[in-house]
């Protein structure tokens, strides 16, 4: 009977499904079955119950089946069915087992031919059946009935393809032999999924229902609508048989009969039937297990060898000894200490290549945001211009000054440097912040132990708190220190003598002309303002210096698109579109000439605002400085024309001063900040987690209480044993398997272009497919060559990532006494 060399191939595979049950689906393993597929009425559980030999599946008009029914039968002494769902419960009477699978089946969908796709478990022993593991599966329909809803036919073939897609399950296409093969739901199904026919297998039932003076032979002799794996031909009880309680057994002698009394079956009869369809699909199944069965004994090994030092730890765990309590404590504050620092100064371990975290973001906000900030601040040039004219015309009163006023100079450069106050207590937040995100990221290894995580972060976030207001104090001083004393002769500073006009515009174009090839930003912005007959909306790669902007093709800056000079340049705001993820600025000439070609302004478009932030910077670093709306606090708006030529002579005097000694403050400020924020804030709480963090925690007085684990982690850590032990378990039931087996060649390719898609896959109607388990894969160190041996099996190679067979490479069984089947080792030596 079967596959005599692997006989107990199939209780032991069994026994590994029990095994990895209790882990769940964690286990990615997705054992060999056989799903039997077909229309309403096709004689599906008919042909199940001739296997069993025994009536135990509902029946009556319509829909039956209606939850997946994943039946396994074994080969024992005593006849009994159990179920999953009702463990240590043994059925004898198969008239029970009928009532609980509809009583299952109506807990979960109503009893109103309401459908779910949450299987039913049953195994059957009996020493009249061979070892096979079938899933039942509910009928194709078309029309909806009752409770069901109105895309009924795209639920069942969803459910259906959730079983069917996965590589390892081999199909048993269920059609009747009165309707039309050609159009047969199963084989179409089976079709979408299995187009090489490799683990197709077609049953035709109901050959003694066919109008006389017609047959099926040329369809069973596979040369009218071949299959690649042929067609097993069945006959079933009638209604009338079922019905009048016809013995299953009297059916198979009755079936038995049928095809040795029938003319155009008779040389056939051998191949033919229920039992032969029996030997076969245990045959396939058997073969399919034992192919695949090398990756799932690497996977299972993978995954012992990752859970084993957990497991060890969790087995010697003692979560109420006082000692471990303490030791535990102790270390997770130092991995806490070392995680911290970790992030505040890099490390090259478990290195983040998504976003940025820690102190690349600390570092960015230190030169990037805050010279940004500072940068807007000597931005708006009429605000300043005008603010210099009211100071001197107010320094002179009613007179008329013959000299610029150096009072006017000290008061506009104190007013310039008090608002320094709002960009610097800006960074301290931006910072302070960063810190207390780093700290959640690090404090987040804790949530074994809520207790202690919440303690141990509010600890450390009142010391971050506490160093923040001392460094506010801190950069406030710094402030007032620069207020306390205008020094102007400072090294750097240009001086009354220099500070005229002439002089100025002279310096800038000699600065100007020597950073003109300096290159200050590269990236890809969007044009976002060209309209669609003009292309639209497209992606550049623009260089920034400090003379113009450029933009090419791609970023191999072999295509230049244009070159944009920077003078008399502008940049804005502009809002996003409702349905836009795009962060977008605009370029407008001040002159209101056309930027690029006929358009006025040109909006740039990046992906986000971290970016958007950064090119701003880059273009005020560049001289483009944002537009600005210059009313003052009493409505003046901007200052009426100079008629007077000496005040306005004064005015470029001042505004010369101001520029070079306030170059010379944030010059200063740039490099005191960074330095101010890293010495009282970042180290001290640095140095706070590493020394002082654990002393606190044991003066709370409640260390014992504060190292009780959550649930969750109670949980996890029953999890892992679980499953380590139930991999153990699994790997011995692998290793019990027997080395020996019988194959036959796969049947070579045959024509199938007869069968067309499924109306299904090829209909308007979306059909939303439950995502299928991928097969295991085989580790890319483990495993042995696979090769193609004469018999056209093929074997497990080193190939990396390779997954292992996919389909049944193992073919139609052939007569047992054939002694030229019987094949090699697991796996199988190709010398």
């Amino acid at each position: 009977m079967g596959n005599r060399g692997m006989e107990e191939l199939i209780p032991l595979v069994n026994r590994l499904q029990d095994a990895l049950s209790s882990v769940g689906e964690s286990c990615s393993l997705h054992l060999p079955q056989i799903a039997v597929v077909g229309g309403q009425s096709a004689g599906k559980s008919s042909v199940l119950e001739n296997f069993v030999g025994r009536d135990f599946l509902p029946r009556g008009s319509g829909i039956v089946t209606r939850r997946p029914l994943i039946l396994q039968l074994l080969s024992g002494n005593t006849e009994y069915g159990e179920f999953l769902h009702c463990k240590g419960k043994k059925f004898t009477d198969f008239d029970d087992i009928r009532k609980e699978i509809e009583a299952e089946t109506n807990r979960l969908t109503g009893s109103n031919k309401g459908i779910s796709s949450v299987p039913i478990h049953l195994r059957i022993y009996s020493p009249h059946v061979l070892n096979l593991t079938l899933v039942d599966l509910p009928g194709i329909t078309k029309v909806p009935v009752g409770d069901q809803p109105a895309d009924i036919e795209y639920q069942i073939r969803d459910m259906i393809m959730q079983f069917i897609c996965k590589e390892n399950c081999l199909i048993l296409a269920v059609t009747p032999a009165n309707t039309d093969l050609a159009n047969s739901d199963a084989i179409k199904l089976a079709k979408d999924v299995d187009p090489q026919g490799q683990r197709t297998i077609g049953v035709i039932t109901k050959l003694d229902l066919m109008d006389k003076g017609t047959n099926a032979r040329e369809i069973l002799e596979n040369r009218l609508l071949p299959l690649r794996r042929g067609y097993i031909g069945v006959v079933n009880r009638s209604q009338k048989d079922i019905d009048g309680k016809k013995d299953i057994k009297a059916a198979l002698l009755a079936e038995q009969k049928f095809f040795l009394s029938h003319p155009a079956y008779k040389h056939m009869a051998e191949s033919m039937g229920t039992p032969y369809l029996q030997r076969t699909l245990n045959q396939q199944l058997t073969n399919h297990i034992r192919d695949t069965l090398p990756a799932f004994r690497s996977l299972l090994q993978s995954q012992l060898l990752s859970l084993n030092k957990e497991a060890e730890k969790y087995k010697q765990y003692s979560p109420d000894d006082p000692a471990r309590r303490t030791k535990t404590l102790l270390q997770s504050v130092q991995h806490l200490a070392a995680d911290f620092e970790k992030l505040i100064e890099g490390s090259g371990d478990k290195i983040d290549t998504v976003n940025l975290s820690g102190g690349a973001r600390i570092n960015r906000i230190f030169h990037s945001h805050f010279p940004y900030e500072l940068i807007k601040l000597e931005s708006d040039e009429r605000k300043l211009r005008r603010e210099i004219n009211y100071a001197i015309r107010n320094i002179h009163g009613v007179r008329t000054g013959l000299f610029t006023p150096d009072m006017a100079f000290q008061a506009i450069v104190k007013k310039q440097i008090s608002r320094l106050e709002g960009p610097c207590m800006k960074f301290v937040d931006m910072v302070s912040q960063e810190l207390i995100t780093t700290v959640h990221q690090c404090i987040s290894k804790l949530s074994s132990f809520p207790k202690l995580q919440d303690e141990t972060e509010r600890i450390i976030t009142t010391e971050i708190q506490q160093q923040e207001s001392k460094c506010r104090e801190q950069i406030l001083l710094l402030i007032d220190i620069q207020l306390a004393y205008i020094n102007t002769k400072h090294e750097d500073f240009i001086g009354f003598t220099n500070a005229q006009q002439g002089f100025n515009q002279i310096n800038k174009k000699i600065v100007a002309r020597m950073a003109g090839n300096q290159v200050i930003r590269k990236g890809w912005l969007t044009i976002s303002n060209i309209g669609f007959m003009k292309g639209g909306a497209k992606e550049y790669w623009f260089i920034l210096t400090a003379e113009s902007l450029s933009w090419f093709k791609d970023d191999e800056e072999k295509e230049k698109k244009f070159m944009l000079p920077l003078d008399n340049l502008k940049l804005r705001d502009v809002e996003r579109g409702f349905m836009s993820s795009k962060f977008v600025f605009a370029i407008f000439n001040t002159e209101l000439r056309n930027v690029y070609k006929d358009y006025k302004s040109l909006e740039l478009a990046c992906n986000s605002q971290e970016e958007l932030d950064s090119w701003k910077a880059s273009l005020l670093q560049a001289g483009v400085y944002p537009e600005k709306v210059t009313v003052d606090e009493q409505g003046n708006g901007a200052p009426e024309n100079f008629t007077d030529p000496q005040l306005e002579r004064q005015v470029e005097t001042i505004r010369s001063l101001v520029d070079s000694y306030m170059s010379i403050i944030y010059k200063t400020i740039k490099d005191l900040m960074p330095k101010t924020i890293m010495h009282l804030m970042i180290n001290s709480v640095k140095e706070f987690i590493s020394s002082e963090l654990l002393a606190q925690l044991y003066a709370l007085g409640e260390c014992s209480a504060l190292m009780d684990e959550s649930p969750e982690q109670q949980k996890y850590r029953e999890e892992v044993l679980r499953k380590h032990a139930a991999l153990k378990e699994a790997l011995a039931v692998v290793g019990k398997i027997s080395t020996s087996t019988c194959t036959t060649p796969m049947p070579p390719p045959v024509d199938s272009s007869w069968i067309q898609p499924s109306s299904l896959a090829t209909s308007g109607k979306p059909v939303v497919r439950g995502q299928a388990p991928s097969a295991p894969r085989v580790p890319a160190h483990i495993g042995p060559a696979r090769s193609t041996s004469t018999d056209g099996l093929q074997h497990l190679t080193g190939q990396p990532n390779r997954p292992p067979p996919s389909v049944p490479r193992t073919p139609l069984p052939i007569h047992p006494r054939d002694p030229s089947s019987c094949s090699g080792l697991l796996p199988r030596d190709t010398r």
